[in-house]
């Protein structure tokens, strides 16, 4: 079955809003083995978004439309849907009532026009899963078949709204695409999420098993570089059923950690921040964070974390000299080394009153600093509130990109320091 996704909104076509949805959307389709060859965005517009619908349609099977599903007159997706199917739209009173009674249990006063929510092409039915006021919908579709004959085919509409979206494609549209594919092997994915090495790095370490899972077609790997959340490795398995699709990546993933050893972090939903708080809480120690490059992003990432403040004390953004010398006790002289870095750690600990420090002090660009150039960082980590007792570490990093690529390495760089550290101390 040939899928196809068409995305509805002029601020899409002007650079307002990024199309996430139709990424996600065609990654789902991919995960779920269903085949997407064309993705197309259209503005506001009724006779253009009915002529790309009726392209669509022409060579895909199903169509699955993102926005232009809310109460205003620029929201026109039903109204193309009604006049690609060549019927009009009619008032579904259930669904009236359940936009009511959403609008009810808010405490809002409804406008009458969120009441052109609930119309809908005759013929077609709204998705159950309603988490917002704008229903999406189910819509046959016959085509000639160009043989005096007709195909069945459909078009699914749902919010432009993420999470939205997410739901419903989740709960009716891929199983319904399933169905009607005839798909009943199961994909499943699972993500390592790594640190420490680059994409040529990991390709090389991973290059034989490359090679084999070429050879098979079953499991696939695949990179994907994600900033500060790390390199991901991506496994994707297909199986009868999700026991057996899961049997086969639980045995991938026990090969590529075999080869990657201490590079992986984390799996799926992990993040080196989320990470690091598990191996503080096992531990009983506390953490102090001093930022000067990074101004706040360290410690921000650690508190995005539910439950952070079981382990997290807080953090100063040293950002001046000034600051780094009167209140970390970093002496005189130049504060981007890694002197100056161990002795913020040691500030912030004491400061604290934490088990362990960390800091980053840099040049995030764009210009050069001290005589260092953009990307020059300095980190450290420290147990204790001393830096004498031999349990201090610190290095010199060079970080690409612009400065606020620079920032966000110098975050994950420096929590997968405090990573290993405390994996050694156990």
């Amino acid at each position: 079955m040939r899928t196809e996704v068409v995305a509805i909104g002029t601020e899409l076509l002007l650079g307002q809003i990024v199309d996430t949805n139709s990424s996600y959307i065609g990654e789902q389709l991919a995960l779920t083995g269903l085949d997407s060859h064309f993705q197309t965005k259209v503005g506001d517009n009724l006779d253009r978004i009915v002529s790309v619908l009726e392209l669509a349609l022409d060579r895909s099977d199903a169509v699955i439309c993102c926005g232009g599903l809310g109460p205003t007159q620029d929201d026109l997706t039903r109204e193309a849907i009604a006049r690609v199917m060549g019927v009009p739209l009619e008032a579904d009173e259930q669904m009236e009532e359940r936009i009511l009674e959403m609008f009810a249990g808010r405490g809002r006063r409804m406008p009458m026009n969120n009441l052109r929510q609930a119309q809908r092409p005759v013929g077609a039915h709204f998705i159950e899963q309603l988490p917002g006021t704008a229903p999406g919908l189910v819509c046959p579709v016959s085509r000639s078949d160009g043989a005096d004959g007709t195909v069945d085919k459909v078009v699914y509409a749902v919010p432009g709204v993420p999470w939205e979206m997410k739901e419903m494609l989740s709960g009716t549209i891929l199983p319904d695409l399933q169905r009607r594919a005839g798909i009943t092997s199961v994909i499943v994915s699972r993500t390592l999420r790594t640190w420490g090495e680059s994409e040529s790095g990991l390709a090389e370490l991973l290059s034989g098993r490359i090679d084999h899972l070429d050879g098979t077609g079953n499991p696939t790997l695949a990179f994907l570089a994600s900033g500060i959340e790390g390199l991901k490795v991506r496994l994707t398995a297909k199986g009868a059923d999700a026991t057996a699709a899961n049997a086969l990546l639980d045995e991938e993933e026990a090969e590529v950690r075999a080869l990657l050893g201490p590079l992986v972090f984390g799996v799926d939903g992990d993040t080196m921040e989320s990470v690091v708080l598990e191996l503080l809480d096992r531990s009983g120690m506390t953490l102090a964070v001093a930022e000067s490059l990074t101004g706040g992003l360290i410690g921000a990432r650690i508190c995005s974390v539910p439950g952070a403040s079981s382990s997290f004390l807080g953090g100063v953004v040293s950002y001046s000299a000034d600051v780094k010398r009167e209140l970390l006790g970093v002496p005189d002289g130049p504060v981007v080394t890694e002197a100056a870095a161990i002795h913020m750690a040691v500030g912030a600990a004491r400061l604290l009153g934490a088990d362990v420090g960390i800091a980053a002090t840099g040049v995030a660009g764009p210009d050069p600093a001290e005589g260092l150039d953009p990307g020059t960082v300095c980190l450290a980590v420290v147990v204790g509130d001393t830096a004498d007792d031999g349990r201090s570490i610190a290095t010199t990093v060079r970080l690409p990109g612009g400065r606020n690529q620079v920032r966000d390495f110098s975050v994950i760089t420096l929590l997968g320091m405090l990573r290993r550290t405390l994996i050694e101390l156990g």
